[in-house]
């Protein structure tokens, strides 16, 4: 819309002003009631079917029953926002939850011999009838959720001042949501439509000027500031103008410059800042990864010895060198590590240039060729893991003199080092798993990298294990 059809646009919507305490709200009061529900739905699920049985079957609840709730809620709290997920992903999620805390209990129950003192039948029934509640729970809340968003009132009003790509990407989000309680309005801006971003699919009202008269005629309760930061003498001067009005201001940064990594707001030394870059495992969560690291790579180790000693004794006697190979790749925060595989080749190669296998490369070995396709070779790694020079899941570790390359040509490459490299990662259970023989492969890998470090989850992480035992039977991508 031209700017000089903004005021015709103002009077279509004059209404009468509301009560100060209609405006008082915010938008995140408008959604707390869902956002509250979605975070004790999980965890009260998981003890209200506990109590269900144990009162059907042993008709009370003793104290040993009330422990194991407070100990399931606590390992299940918060349950994770799965409103807006399509089902096959609100499923998969649910059973990665309840695996994991149900396994956190009974691992616990056998370890310190309580386990013994509960019912079996109880435990058993347990096990399957929470997840499957769960499930029912959920499908039951998306069907209510539209009521409970209508009956905390109409939804808040909303207009964006500055019309530029952070703004637009705002105002998407708040109309492609079902459930925010944001009505969005329109957009204020000084310029000239040829040179506003996005104008085409959104509404102007009018020039940043005319923002407070509007605003306190047509009850709009939220102001989103969508200025660049250069801006400063005009956003104050909006700001004053503002005063007059009592409706919540927010400041969109203007982050678009660059690509956030685990962007979130910190302060340091009591002044606050927003992180551009940051790794996903500070504080809780790097001791959580670690924990999670160390336990399941000692449960595996122990599991595969067998296989561990066959493989080193075939590798051995089939082919003349090292057992083990050990290659210089980079690991957190870009340092130097030794990383293990089987030796798979006739050569180890570890200089500054280094080729990639390809399929049908004389250098592997037969041998070499059945290891690369199961990924056999790589369960020398971890060792690596238990060393904590890697995860099990993270960005996969490429030799030395790829990263030299490759640094240069891809934008954002050496951000994926913030964390510890992977034995397996979220490329690789989406297709980018072998051979990386264009630019584009090796583009996309890097993407998936940094997808995974904006939304490192635990549960994620049990999701691309079991993706990766999959794919190890069915993917021949690897040579």
């Amino acid at each position: 819309m031209p700017m000089h059809e903004a005021k015709p646009a103002m009077g279509a919507l004059n209404v009468p002003p509301p009560p100060p305490s209609a405006v008082a709200a915010t938008a995140l009061a408008q959604n707390r009631l869902l956002l509250a529900l979605e975070a004790i739905l999980e965890p009260l699920i998981t003890v209200l079917t506990l109590w269900f049985l144990v009162l059907l079957m042993e008709g009370e609840l003793d104290s040993k029953w009330l422990v194991a709730s407070i100990v399931a809620f606590a390992l299940s709290f918060p349950g994770k926002s799965l409103l807006r997920a399509p089902p096959d992903r609100v499923a998969v999620n649910i059973l990665l939850a309840w695996g994991w805390t149900a396994g956190l209990m009974l691992a616990l129950g056998f370890a310190t011999g309580h386990i013994y003192d509960f019912s079996a039948p109880i435990v058993v029934h347990w096990l399957w009838f929470t997840p499957a509640t769960q499930l029912v729970a959920h499908w039951a809340l998306r069907l209510a959720a539209p009521h409970l968003v209508r009956l905390q009132g109409p939804p808040l009003r909303a207009v964006v001042v500055g019309m530029n790509e952070q703004g637009c990407s705002l105002a998407d989000r708040i109309t492609s949501q079902p459930y925010a309680g944001i009505e969005m309005v329109g957009f204020f801006d000084d310029r000239t439509p040829d040179r506003i971003f996005g104008h085409e699919r959104h509404r102007m009202l009018g020039r940043i000027s005319e923002i407070a008269t509007f605003v306190k005629r047509n009850r709009v309760q939220l102001i989103y500031l969508s200025l660049p930061m250069a801006s400063q003498p005009r956003i104050k001067e909006l700001l004053d103008a503002l005063k007059d009005t009592t409706a919540s201001v927010y400041f969109v940064p203007d982050m678009f410059v660059t690509d956030l990594i685990q962007g979130k707001t910190d302060a340091v030394c009591g002044l606050p800042v927003i992180s551009v870059c940051e790794t996903p495992f500070r504080g809780p969560a790097g001791v959580l990864k670690r924990i999670e690291d160390i336990v399941l790579a000692s449960l595996i180790l122990v599991l595969i010895s067998p296989i561990l000693a066959a493989i080193a004794l075939a590798v051995k006697f089939t082919s003349p060198g090292p057992v083990i190979f050990r290659q210089r790749r980079y690991g957190l925060d870009g340092e130097e590590i030794l990383v293990y595989k089987f030796r798979s080749m006739r050569v180890t190669e570890d200089g500054d240039k280094i080729v990639q296998a390809r399929k049908d490369d004389d250098r592997i070995t037969p041998l070499g060729r059945i290891l690369r396709k199961t990924s056999m070779d790589e369960l020398p790694q971890f060792i690596n893991v238990l060393q904590g020079r890697m995860s099990i899941v993270g960005p996969r570790p490429h030799a030395v003199a790829h990263n030299e390359m490759y640094r240069g040509l891809i934008k954002s490459y050496m951000v994926r080092h913030k964390v510890k490299p992977g034995i397996t990662g979220w490329a690789q259970v989406n297709g980018f798993r072998g051979e990386t023989e264009s630019l584009d492969k090796m583009e996309g890998r890097i993407r998936c990298d940094l997808d995974y470090l904006r939304n490192w989850s635990l549960r994620l992480d049990l999701y691309i294990i079991a993706r990766t035992v999959r794919l190890v039977f069915k993917d021949a991508s690897a040579y």
